[in-house]
C-alpha cells in the first residue's frame, strides 16, 4: 500500500506543472526553423542560389554560336575559344559599357580583334559600335574586356552582335578562331533597383542571376572571386553560377585580367 500512496502523491504533485506545459503554444524545433525559406530569404538573402534564371527574350539566329571556328594550328588541340554567355548566346545588361569574358584556351597568338554591332533589323547594314585590338594573356584562362569610355554607350532596348577573333595567319581569317555573342541593354525595374542600392557585393551577383542580367552577375562574381579568393561561400556561389548554364568546364579557370587596348 506504501508504494500506492506515493504514486497517487507523484501523480498529484506532476498533474498542475502538466497542466501549466500543456497552456505554452509549441515552439518550433532549431531544425524547423533553420529549413524555413521564407526566413532565409528575408534575414538572410546572401544565402539564395545563384543560380541563374534565364530571361524570356527572343532568341537570337542560330547562327550565334560558341565553339571555335574550324581548326586552327595556333590554339592547343581539343581546345576552345568559348564565350561565357547562357547556351541562348545572349546576355542581358544594365550597363552602357559592359564587359565581357571569354575562356582562352592555351594558344601561340598574341592578338585579338573585338567587334560589335548595333543590330537594325530594318537595316540589312548593322552599324559599328566598337572595335579595337586586344592582347591576349600568356597562359590559359577567363579573360575580361570592358568596353572602354571612348565606345559609344549601349542603348537601352537596342540588341548587339559582338565578334572576338584570334588573329593567327593575317592572310587567311578562315584558320583564325572566332566566338560570336549577343547582348541586349535593359532597365532594372524600381524595386530591384532598390535592392541593388541596398545590397553590398557579396547579395549583388543573387540579385542579377535571379532577374537574369547575366552581365553583371558574372562580372560581380568574377569581383568576388578576386577579392576573397579563399573565400569557400564565394567559390560555391562561382560553380553553382556556371553550372546552372552549362559552363561547368571552366569552374577552376582563373581569372585573367590582363587583357589591353592596343587603341582607343
Amino acid at each position: 500500500m506504501k508504494w500506492i500512496k506515493q504514486s497517487i502523491s507523484l501523480v498529484a504533485f506532476s498533474l498542475p506543472i502538466f497542466l501549466e506545459l500543456a497552456t505554452i503554444p509549441s515552439l518550433p524545433t532549431q531544425a524547423q526553423a533553420q529549413v524555413d525559406p521564407a526566413a532565409l530569404t528575408q534575414q538572410q538573402p546572401q544565402l539564395m542560389s545563384q543560380v541563374f534564371n534565364p530571361p524570356k527574350r527572343g532568341l537570337p539566329p542560330a547562327s550565334a554560336g560558341g565553339a571555335t571556328r574550324g581548326d586552327s594550328f595556333c590554339v592547343q588541340k581539343n581546345q576552345l575559344l568559348t564565350p561565357l554567355l547562357p547556351k541562348e548566346k545572349l546576355g542581358l545588361t544594365f550597363s552602357e559599357r559592359p564587359s565581357f569574358f571569354w575562356h582562352v584556351p592555351q594558344n601561340t597568338v598574341k592578338t585579338a580583334e573585338f567587334i560589335i554591332y548595333e543590330v537594325d533589323q530594318s537595316d540589312a547594314n548593322d552599324d559599328v559600335v566598337y572595335e579595337t585590338t586586344l592582347t591576349l594573356p600568356t597562359t590559359p584562362g577567363i579573360m575580361k574586356f570592358t568596353l572602354p569610355a571612348s565606345s559609344s554607350p549601349l542603348k537601352v532596348g537596342k540588341r548587339y552582335h559582338w565578334y572576338l577573333t584570334l588573329i593567327c595567319d593575317d592572310s587567311d581569317f578562315k584558320k583564325s578562331p572566332e566566338i560570336e555573342g549577343w547582348i541586349e541593354r535593359t532597365q532594372p525595374e524600381a524595386n530591384l533597383s532598390k535592392a541593388l542600392e541596398q545590397a553590398n557585393l557579396r547579395k549583388r551577383p543573387a540579385l542579377y542571376a535571379e532577374a537574369g542580367i547575366w552581365h553583371e552577375a558574372l562580372a560581380s562574381l568574377v569581383e568576388l572571386r578576386c577579392t576573397e579568393p579563399n573565400n569557400f561561400k564565394v567559390t560555391v556561389d562561382w560553380r553553382k553560377f556556371l553550372q546552372s548554364v552549362g559552363l561547368s568546364e571552366f569552374t577552376s579557370d582563373p581569372i585573367i585580367d590582363c587583357c589591353t587596348n592596343k587603341q582607343s
